[in-house]
């Protein structure tokens, strides 16, 4: 790394040396802008601040189970940078969901953006809250409670979350129900919505598809396409979900899909039918994927093994990659896995799913390699046409 940016890495981590995810997500980019700082350094001034999120607020969010038990998460937002628009990205509810890993998302957020041209700040919010097992009523209340606090610090013109991991199309209606409640404005403020009230077409699809747009005009550098080409697909929920479809739709074979519990493996392939049971299970049953596998004969399922230092998945022959479940799910063996099983292409769909020791193997094999801020921007482009729309 240049010295001047090491410099600025060295305070980042001085400053909160607790959180890793951040660390990691920093470094990435300080190490590529090496040559822009010897050409002009008057840019490291700047790199400096866009290090440090503009705003990050931290908050209680008390809420009532089913038997009447309170029950208290955090939750988050964090504003990173509105230097080119109102800040921009999803809100995520997961047990792992932390200040350190929200302003990773955050900070890789406002170079995606940016990269879609369009006039949109970054930013990355959500909740340790499990959505896992909880009534559709305790998701709501949950909901509720969290717009309660965050309908202070966001709007149309200032900061307009979407959705992320376990947080969908039901997630998004519960809350926009509360600030609209609240603020008594039919606004623009979060993005995902339902077609019927304020919603953009082909959005649950966009950040899938755009994933598997990038890697076919990649594929199509090295004058080939998805015709016969075996895939695996990490994650079930809607990156994951609409990767598959789009790929079948190329004339591609997924052969894979997760969830937190494992993977399931199927060698004849998930077809549409099989895609449709996942969507079922997973979007509106709330299932786990195992279930896949007593439902389709000939496919297997392996548990999580959390003894290994590796991922089981990306040790399934392929000719394409795509992680689309969470961070740092490819590590420097699993890229290595996928490299001696024939692996010519990755698709990131997730944000930062692959290690800088993963990056190195892909980079030295030579394969193609989407990153994530590009390959799955899709998403947030078709955000940024939701937004105008409800600008009108």
């Amino acid at each position: 790394m240049h010295p001047d940016l090491q410099e600025v890495f060295d305070g980042v981590v001085a400053r909160d040396p607790a959180q890793p995810e951040f660390h990691q997500a920093v470094k990435e980019v300080l190490e590529s802008l090496g040559s822009v700082v010897d050409e002009d350094a008057s840019y490291l001034p700047i790199i400096k601040a866009i290090c440090e999120p503009e705003r990050a607020l931290q908050f209680r969010v008390p809420w009532y189970t089913d038997d009447g038990k309170l029950m208290v998460n955090r939750g988050f937002r964090v504003e990173m940078n509105s230097a080119i628009g109102p800040y921009k990205g999803g809100l995520r509810f997961h047990p792992t969901v932390n200040l350190s890993i929200l302003k990773f998302l955050a900070f890789e957020q406002v170079f995606k953006n940016s990269l879609t041209t369009l006039p949109m700040g970054g930013g990355k919010g959500g909740s340790d809250f499990d959505p896992k097992g909880r009534s559709d009523t305790e998701v709501m209340r949950f909901c509720q409670s969290f717009m309660m606090e965050l309908q202070r610090h966001i709007g149309p013109n200032t900061d307009v979350p979407a959705g992320d991991i376990n947080v969908g199309g039901r997630e998004i209606g519960y809350m926009y129900g509360m600030y609209k409640k609240i603020r008594n404005e039919f606004t623009g403020v979060l993005t995902g919505k339902g077609m019927e009230y304020g919603g953009s077409l082909i959005r649950p699809e966009a950040t899938g598809y755009g994933c598997v747009y990038f890697v076919r005009e990649m594929l199509k550098v090295k004058g080939t396409n998805f015709n016969g080409k075996v895939c695996v697909v990490s994650g079930s929920g809607n990156v994951a979900q609409y990767t598959t479809e789009k790929i079948l739709e190329l004339g591609g074979k997924v052969v894979t899909m997760s969830d937190s519990g494992g993977f399931i493996h199927d060698p004849a392939g998930i077809d549409s039918e099989k895609l449709a049971y996942i969507m079922e299970l997973k979007n509106v049953k709330r299932g786990r994927i195992s279930e896949y596998a007593t439902k389709f004969p000939g496919s297997e399922f392996v548990p999580i093994d959390k003894s290994l230092d590796y991922n089981p998945l990306w040790k399934v022959k392929c000719d394409c990659a795509f992680p689309s479940a969470t961070q740092n799910e490819i590590n420097a063996k699993d890229a290595k896995h996928l490299i001696d099983n024939g692996c010519v292409a990755v698709g990131e769909g997730a944000n930062m799913p692959t290690t800088p020791g993963g990056v190195e193997v892909f980079q030295h094999a030579k394969i193609m390699y989407g990153p994530g801020k590009a390959a799955n921007a899709g998403g947030v482009a078709c955000s940024g046409l939701e937004m105008s729309q409800n600008a009108l």
